[in-house]
């Protein structure tokens, strides 16, 4: 079945190293700024805005605040009156309003659509924020007080431990992935970690350099706790028409969402671990998430394009989304890192924003941030981190133990052009 291109007109994405409580700033500031930036950004004018999407997590935990879909009216009064509503998948809530605005331009109700992810997290100290998180784990039933400080680090440890059993792991792999998403958000001008500086050693199993978080998870291990919104305005090939007609651009050229993927597994790790005890993949449903990406967008494999903006709250995460995504055999992703494939220069970069450990992760401007990343790489916008080739790149965002996955490929040119076998 043939699935209508949902066009990205323009985006934003705030600053991740700004701290939003810190200025004496609230949710909303974060919020209308965002907006205001993304229409001028798509250069529209807003009250062609007729639908409102809200991806956010834990708004009501961090800032006391729900109903953040009523935030659009009160930025702009020609918004005063349009639909609105928020999605909710812990990290991967981004994504989820995204394809909640695209089933809206799909079914003709309405032809452009604001989606706004954002997160306001770094107003209360470490330790309250992870328990904050840890909401997205079975409450009560996995990651509890007594097994670990810090739920999320213990859970994704615990993947680390799965691989080692199954394939065998090797923490300098590990070290790897994080030391190049730093290096990568160093070329970022709104990366959280762009001006942070590594003691020599710092990308080794050295204790007083990289201190153990949990398990075998480490400090440059995790992504960051992040302050900050992103958006896009999405629209139907039709508005996308009218668009490009009155701003002189050629529509292939704009870009656009060519395929998608979703699936969600059960909330406990147990189970899915359960589930997945005789399969080659420890988690099948995120294979089947990047591969459905793949093929609704005219492309046999995840490998066939261009690059990856992928989660990796933990370089665990990432290491996990290079065999899922097919390019090594199950549990072999070292092979694509000591290949050096997914640095910015090899032939399947893997987050060259710097991803969630270098560029920052607002939990729910994730999915957002990256289908935006995206939009920029396909249309040479991406800055200091632009890729030499990108026509075609792809996002992987997860929320939880990868009990909600989501995958878009956004591109430009023809609809689902593969690039050549070897190139």
């Amino acid at each position: 079945m043939h699935h209508p291109d949902i066009y990205i007109l323009g985006g934003s994405q705030t600053d991740f190293a700004r701290n939003w409580a810190r200025e004496g700033l609230e949710i909303y500031d974060m919020f209308a700024q965002t907006l205001e930036e993304a229409v001028a950004n798509a250069a529209i004018d807003p009250a062609q805005i007729e639908v409102g999407h809200v991806g956010n997590f834990v708004g009501e935990l961090f800032t006391r605040q729900g109903l953040i879909g009523g935030f659009f009216g009160q930025v702009y009064p020609e918004l005063a009156s349009i639909p609105t509503s928020r999605h909710e998948a812990a990290c991967a809530s981004g994504s989820i309003a995204i394809l909640a605005a695209m089933r809206d331009i799909e079914a003709g109700h309405y032809d452009v659509a604001a989606v706004l992810g954002l997160e306001l997290m770094r107003n209360v100290d470490g330790k309250t924020g992870a328990e904050y998180l840890g909401s997205a784990a079975w409450w009560g039933h996995e990651a509890r007080p007594e097994e670990c400080d810090f739920p999320w680090p213990h859970m994704f440890d615990r993947l680390t431990q799965e691989y080692d059993r199954r394939y065998g792991i090797r923490a300098e792999h590990l070290n790897r992935i994080a030391e190049l998403n730093f290096a990568n958000a160093r070329d970022n001008h709104r990366a959280q970690t762009r001006d942070w500086r590594f003691a020599e050693g710092a990308f080794s199993c050295d204790d007083a350099l990289n201190p153990v978080i949990e398990g075998r998870v480490r400090k440059q291990d995790c992504g960051q706790i992040t302050d900050g919104a992103a958006c896009v305005i999405l629209a139907s090939e039709k508005a996308a028409r009218e668009h490009a007609a009155r701003h002189g651009l050629k529509l292939q050229d704009i870009a656009r969402i060519k395929g998608w993927g979703h699936r969600s597994a059960p909330i406990l790790l147990d189970q899915k671990l359960a589930l997945s005890a005789d399969a080659p993949l420890v988690f099948p449903h995120a294979q089947a998430t990047l591969l459905e990406a793949a093929q609704r967008a005219g492309f046999a494999a995840p490998a066939e394009l261009d690059g990856l903006e992928t989660h990796d709250c933990f370089s665990m995460t990432e290491y996990m989304a290079i065999d899922h995504a097919g390019l090594t055999p199950p549990g072999q992703s070292w092979q694509a890192i000591e290949d050096g494939r997914i640095t910015r220069d090899g032939d399947f970069p893997v987050n060259p924003s710097g991803g969630l450990i270098g560029l920052g992760h607002p939990v729910g401007a994730t999915g957002v941030r990256m289908v935006l990343d995206c939009a920029r790489q396909v249309t040479s916008r991406a800055g200091g981190y632009q890729l030499a080739r990108a026509e075609n790149m792809m996002t992987f965002n997860v929320g939880g133990s990868t009990t909600t996955c989501v995958s878009f490929v956004v591109g430009v040119g023809a609809a689902g052009r593969a690039r050549p076998a070897g190139a």
